[in-house]
């Protein structure tokens, strides 16, 4: 039996051109300009008709992947600026970091972390467009829900356990079985004192705001249409008290309205995340 040509996930390559989108269609100042996700997906040209990019139903979920990058990427460049050298991301996607931040990336070890297939995928793309990985940057496949020990992998590619470092996961709790995302948080929590693990999460639809609810619904049943199907949702206490039973030092909730108020605020569109997502930094 032959083996299947590598493929990105569906979910990477939908966040990729909502952050497209949000350059194209959004008036500026853009909250994140990120159109090079755009070039790797290599979408056939009528991608905006697709039911997914509908402008105005997607508006707020577009709000809350790009007011997340951005949260993450100012993060990574203050701990960068103080000194931290490693930046580990859980369920890369087709994020961009590495080739839009070079001048950040390169004075770090940046790992990107993903399932097998749609990492072969995208390093073959990169290549395409000509982005060769320098010694700086390293693509560690792992499966998070067949291979608990993805800490393990991580170490064998270069990373440090005794040194702190940031690790981000969005768009990937979801997906997971709760025993999987609690094995994943485990094992950030035995790492370097100063280690900050962001990652986002969904609430149960009862928490989501009415304004919000059509287009989450419609997330949710697109993703299981796609054969990706949303299989964990959480109240930010409960994973606030899942961190601190794991010996967590802090759990900072960072809400939509928090994203809203300091990346969205005054914006004549009146554009702004969903309160369908939501942010967690953990510190350990």
């Amino acid at each position: 039996m032959s083996t299947p040509a590598p493929s990105p996930d569906s979910s990477a390559v939908r966040v990729a051109l909502w952050r497209a989108l949000h350059v194209q269609v959004d008036a500026a100042p853009h909250v994140l300009d990120d159109e090079l996700g755009l070039q790797l997906a290599a979408p056939a040209e009528n991608w905006r008709d697709r039911p997914d990019m509908q402008v105005a139903l997607t508006s707020r979920l577009r709000a809350s992947v790009v007011g997340r990058a951005r949260f993450i990427e100012d993060v990574v460049v203050d701990a960068a600026d103080s000194g931290v050298e490693q930046y580990v991301i859980l369920g890369a996607g087709l994020d961009t970091f590495a080739q839009r931040r070079p001048d950040v990336a390169k004075t770090m070890q940046l790992f990107e972390i993903d399932r097998p297939s749609p990492q072969a995928w995208k390093r073959m793309r990169l290549h395409e467009l000509g982005f060769y990985q320098p010694a700086w940057h390293q693509l560690v496949p792992v499966d998070f829900e067949t291979d608990a020990d993805w800490l393990t992998q991580l170490l064998a590619a270069g990373f440090s356990a005794q040194r702190p470092a940031v690790l981000a996961s969005t768009g990937v709790s979801m997906y997971l079985s709760h025993e999987a995302n609690a094995s994943t948080l485990r094992q950030v929590s035995t790492l370097a004192r100063g280690t900050r693990l962001i990652m986002s999460f969904v609430l149960p639809i009862e928490l989501v705001d009415q304004v919000d609810r059509p287009a989450f619904e419609a997330a949710v049943q697109g993703a299981r249409g796609a054969g990706t199907p949303f299989v964990s949702f959480y109240a930010p206490e409960q994973l606030i008290a899942l961190g601190r039973d794991l010996g967590f030092q802090s759990a900072e909730h960072i809400s939509a309205d928090a994203l809203a108020r300091r990346y969205f605020a005054k914006r004549a569109d009146g554009l702004r995340p969903s309160s369908a997502e939501q942010l967690l930094m953990f510190r350990v």
